[in-house]
């Protein structure tokens, strides 16, 4: 015999209002815009505009109420809208002054504040190598062939794919037969290009590129050149000495050869000082110091004044009026009675997100609010997700959408919200610190170092141990690597 259990479980449902919500807490600002003007497209309930700009849409026009009684043209647009289940009440729609309008607001007049910060951004690498490409009188064999080099360029701006591979690829998917001394012609001319180094094959042939470049009756750019393609070996290990016996030079010469190579750029696919344009990167919060106290604003740059409709509003009092029983007439307000709901949603959903923005904003100031007076790295404390959760009362999850993709304009800069978070490291006196202090220290002492005798990650160990900080090498040398500093042999220097 079969024995059935019954099981109660208890299931919790997102309703479409909170979806909405979780959707535009994690937009940040430069692209809350783009996410409105979708919203202002797909809803024409929702209108930009202020609303006091109702009454001049009155008075434009005496024939609102005809939007239904002539409805010709919407009925191709509603005939698959089937019969409502239920009577529609119109109470919460009509004459509803709290929907009719909200402003996308900060926490105050937008000022000149609500700036845009410019930032570089590499413009097309491909775009602006294909208009040099057409610069060269080539045939279309040569021209087909450097498309190919081009394409093959990767992001580092290096040509990492086999010349045979190329000469294959031009065979098999555009019928041209070449030779890898052909193809290499062309990579030739193309290494001429800007930036320098561009189209190299190998980080080494990237240096001599931009050597080639710089004046050759220089006496160290032809040191620089030497070094680069007779001892690379040597100077990726920083053997210096045996560079200057193998070239026999003088240390002088070697120091200036040195200096040149290592300012130049060894990834030359990448930002660039010469093709770039300007990128508007805009902070989600605004913090200033005012008397002493510290007031963070919502950037409201992006954010445009929402309406409901009032067209539509009329046509629900239309509809309020007329023959309740005419089936085109309920379906096309049934459909307007859907996009006021989404409408509605919507504008809720934006302001819901502003609040969300500000609460969390304003505590992680508030804890961390000896860094936002000072700009000291080591001023900031250890602060992960639930420290903030706790203090506003909501989800870690909240937080962390807050968190992850959204900034913040200060006297000292531009900061991710997610540089304040960090662990925490125990001191000799009991105390947690942050792990941000730590590297601040660390980085503090090796630009200190003396560069002939670089402190390894042992000795880095015994400072900060001395200045009491609880720190294993093995955290050292992990901090180290998160700050982009490399090794004691490769900060060696002449």
């Amino acid at each position: 015999m079969q024995k059935l259990n019954l099981t109660q479980t208890l299931t919790q449902k997102l309703s479409p209002q909170q979806i909405q919500f979780i959707k535009l807490l994690q937009v940040p600002t430069m692209e809350l815009a783009a996410r409105i003007e979708e919203e202002l497209e797909a809803n024409p309930v929702l209108e930009e505009g202020r609303e006091e700009d109702d009454q001049d849409e009155i008075n434009a026009g005496d024939d609102t109420s005809s939007d239904i009684d002539d409805k010709d043209e919407f009925d191709d647009d509603f005939d698959d809208i089937g019969d409502p289940v239920e009577e529609i009440n119109l109470d919460e729609y009509i004459n509803n002054d709290d929907i009719s309008g909200y402003k996308m607001y900060g926490d105050g007049p937008a000022t000149e504040d609500d700036k845009e910060i410019p930032i570089p951004m590499m413009s097309s690498l491909t775009d602006a190598l294909m208009a040099q490409l057409g610069y060269l009188n080539l045939s279309d064999k040569e021209h087909a062939i450097g498309e190919q080099i081009i394409g093959s360029i990767d992001n580092d701006g290096y040509v990492r794919r086999e010349l045979e591979a190329m000469v294959n690829d031009l065979a098999f998917l555009q019928n041209i037969e070449t030779s890898e001394e052909e193809v290499e012609q062309v990579l030739k001319r193309i290494q001429t290009f800007e930036p320098p180094g561009i189209a190299a094959r190998d980080l080494q042939e990237c240096l001599y590129l931009q050597l080639q470049k710089k004046d050759r009756k220089d006496s160290l750019v032809v040191v620089a050149i030497k070094v680069v393609m007779l001892c690379f070996e040597e100077f990726k290990k920083k053997h210096y000495i045996k560079i200057q016996k193998k070239l026999n030079i003088t240390e002088e010469q070697l120091r200036g050869a040195v200096n040149m190579i290592i300012k130049l750029n060894p990834k030359p696919g990448g930002y660039t000082n010469t093709f770039v344009k300007s990128q508007y990167l805009t902070p989600d919060f605004l913090l200033k110091e005012v008397n002493g106290k510290l007031e963070v604003a919502l950037n409201s740059k992006n954010a445009p004044e929402l309406k409901i409709s009032r067209s539509y509003a009329d046509m629900l009092d239309t509809y309020d009026k007329s023959n309740k029983k005419d089936k085109k007439i309920k379906q096309t307000v049934s459909f307007v009675k859907q996009k006021l709901d989404a409408a509605k949603w919507f504008i809720d959903a934006i302001k819901q997100r502003q609040e969300t923005l500000l609460k969390t904003m304003r505590s992680i100031v508030n804890y961390q609010s000896e860094f936002f007076y000072t700009g000291d790295e080591s001023k900031l404390k250890p602060m992960i997700l639930k420290d903030i959760a706790n203090e506003i009362n909501m989800d870690i999850s909240t937080v962390s959408r807050v968190a992850n993709s959204k900034s913040i304009q200060t006297d000292f800069g531009l900061f991710p919200l997610k540089f304040f978070f960090s662990e925490s490291i125990s001191t000799d006196s009991g105390e947690d610190v942050s792990s941000k202090e730590v590297k601040y220290i660390l980085k503090t002492i090796i630009e200190g170092e003396d560069k002939r005798k670089p402190l390894s990650d042992d000795k880095l160990e015994k400072m900060l141990n001395d200045k009491g900080y609880n720190i294993a090498r093995r955290t050292v040398a992990k901090y180290r690597e998160q700050l982009n500093i490399p090794v004691a042999r490769l900060r060696k220097e002449i």
